[in-house]
């Protein structure tokens, strides 16, 4: 796989799973009694917040599974079962809550675009478990600078997405905030698939 091919599955992978569209209704929610400047300084904090954290599991990822003793198949699988769950609520146009939970949404911090926009909303388990199985499978270091460039694409679009929250709601409507969303997840199906088949390839070899 060239660097480039990586890079188009890995942003395939981020993007669907942190899918800043289905984030629109939960920061227009959290930030109505904000004015547009301050919702701009609030996307700008979410996207940099995600960008922070992805790109910290995608370098200390493999630091991690040394130190738990996790195997790279071991998570590979459960991270593709993860991605899996929540691919099925995004088929299904709800909001799930592996992604965030009704509590963490309705309680108020200082700053939202960290808590709970930034994290969990747009870096959730989900996100983390793709990006640190992504940053495995990237082996030539070119693959590993195509990652991170990946994850600074998708941080970028999630800011444009959540700068324009306003316009992309009412453009969109919520018929087709439902319809991008199954879209999403019917990519993010199979992605997850794919890390689980390659995981037990792993795991039992021939």
């Amino acid at each position: 796989m060239t660097p480039s091919e990586f890079a188009f599955v890995a942003f395939g992978s981020l993007f669907s799973i942190v899918d800043p569209f289905a984030a629109v209704p939960a920061f227009l929610a959290l930030t109505a009694n904000e004015t547009e400047a301050e919702r701009r300084r609030i996307a700008l904090r979410a996207s940099v917040t995600a960008f922070a954290l992805l790109s910290t599991f995608a370098v200390a990822g493999s630091w991690l599974f040394n130190f738990f003793g996790i195997t790279i198949p071991a998570f590979r699988i459960a991270g593709g079962v993860l991605l899996f769950g929540v691919a099925l609520e995004m088929l299904k146009a709800q909001k799930s809550p592996t992604r965030s939970t009704q509590a963490e949404l309705s309680d108020q911090h200082d700053d939202l675009g960290i808590v709970p926009i930034g994290m969990p909303l747009l870096s959730g388990p989900g996100s983390l478990a793709a990006v640190m199985v992504l940053a495995d499978r990237a082996h030539p270091f070119s693959e590993k600078l195509a990652l991170h460039a990946v994850i600074l694409a998708v941080a970028f679009i999630t800011w444009l997405v959540l700068r324009s929250a306003t316009w992309v709601a009412r453009a969109l409507g919520q018929t087709g905030l439902n319809v991008l969303s199954r879209m999403m997840g019917l990519l993010l199906a199979a992605v997850a698939v794919q890390f689980i088949v390659d995981g037990v390839r792993e795991a039992f070899p021939r």
